[in-house]
C-alpha cells in the first residue's frame, strides 16, 4: 500500500493566490523527486451539519480565512523519506520557503504521515 503526507492549513482569504503560486512551485519539486501525486485543495463545503465538529473549527480557521487540504502520495514511508530528503536539500525550497514571508502561518499547519489501508 502507498503512503500519504496530509496537511490542513488555515489561510487568510487574501493570501489564497499567493499560496496557490507557492504550491505550484512546491508541487513541481516534489513530483520531480518522485512523489506519485501532489494535491492542493481549497475548502468549498466545510460546514456540514453532521459529525462532531465542523472542519472550519477543527482547522482553527477564523472569519476571513479558508482552509487548504493538501496531500502528497508516495510508494511507501521509505519512499516518502527518500523524496523528502531530496526536497529539503533543494535550493529552490530554501529560496521559496522563508518562514517570515509565507502566505500562511507555519505554526498553524497540521500535518501527518498516513499508511493507506483502503485504495480503490
Amino acid at each position: 500500500m502507498s503512503y500519504v503526507d496530509g496537511y490542513v492549513i488555515p489561510i487568510s482569504n487574501d493570501k489564497v493566490i499567493a499560496y496557490k503560486n507557492l504550491a505550484e512551485e512546491m508541487g513541481a519539486i516534489w513530483m520531480e523527486y518522485g512523489a506519485l501525486a501532489y494535491k492542493e485543495c481549497i475548502a468549498d463545503d466545510i460546514d456540514a451539519e453532521f459529525g462532531e465538529g465542523k472542519f472550519r473549527q477543527a482547522s482553527g480557521a477564523s472569519d476571513g480565512e479558508t482552509v487548504i487540504f493538501a496531500f502528497i502520495i508516495y510508494k511507501s514511508r521509505e519512499h516518502r523519506d527518500e523524496v523528502n530528503k531530496k526536497v529539503i536539500q533543494d535550493i529552490r525550497i530554501k529560496k521559496s520557503c522563508d518562514e517570515h514571508n509565507m502566505p500562511f502561518e507555519m505554526k498553524r499547519m497540521i500535518m501527518g504521515g498516513f499508511n493507506v489501508v483502503v485504495d480503490l
